[in-house]
């Protein structure tokens, strides 16, 4: 299942970032990815709705959120540590 919930980050940031999704390394920034403002809170929704969790409303403040955007790794393991939360 956490091999499942990789790819399917993956594939929302590289949607996101029109690239393919074996185009996206785990080490990436957002910045690397190309993915903008806009593109953040779009891809955090599709986030939200792919796994039926809450970001919090401050992910793109990480010294006041749980939730770590600074690479494509930490967005996964925010999601993976959300989702065992919100059960």
């Amino acid at each position: 299942m956490t091999d499942t919930i990789d790819k399917r980050v993956i594939a929302i940031l590289a949607e996101q970032a029109v690239i393919e999704p074996e185009d996206v390394r785990r080490d990436a920034t957002l910045d690397d990815l190309g993915i903008d403002s806009l593109g953040l809170v779009e891809s955090i929704f599709a986030i939200e709705e792919e796994f039926d969790i809450q970001v919090p409303f401050n992910a793109n403040e990480p010294q006041n959120s749980p939730f770590d955007i600074s690479s494509v790794e930490t967005i996964i393991a925010a999601v993976k540590t959300l989702m065992a939360e919100q059960r």
